[in-house]
């Protein structure tokens, strides 16, 4: 099992996270669309060569974002987080994996 937790902005919350739980992800037991998320900011500066959502080249923006973690058995992690990244706007969307021992 492994955790995943990625960030989005606001306005496509459920668009990304419905397309992470179709591949099975979140999923528990007798429950699926399993999640936590807390809103927070981020902040980023885009570079040269960069094609960004928000903001301008080489001026740091900030933004209200969620964080969302779930669970994720190891046979779909691979495509949730190609899920993640084909339905998130960011060009270079922040996310993060690690293993879990769920008992």
């Amino acid at each position: 099992m492994h955790k995943l937790c990625f960030f989005v902005p606001q306005s496509h919350l459920e668009t990304v996270k419905s397309a992470v739980f179709a591949t099975g992800a979140g999923r528990y037991e007798n429950y699926d669309s399993c999640c936590w998320q807390t809103s927070g900011q981020g902040q980023f500066r885009p570079l040269d060569g960069s094609d960004p959502f928000i903001g301008k080249q080489g001026e740091v923006e900030t933004v209200n974002e969620l964080k969302v973690e779930m669970i994720c058995e190891d046979v779909c992690l691979e495509a949730a987080i190609a899920a993640l990244r084909a339905s998130h706007p960011y060009e270079e969307p922040a996310f993060e994996t690690w293993p879990v021992r769920i008992s």
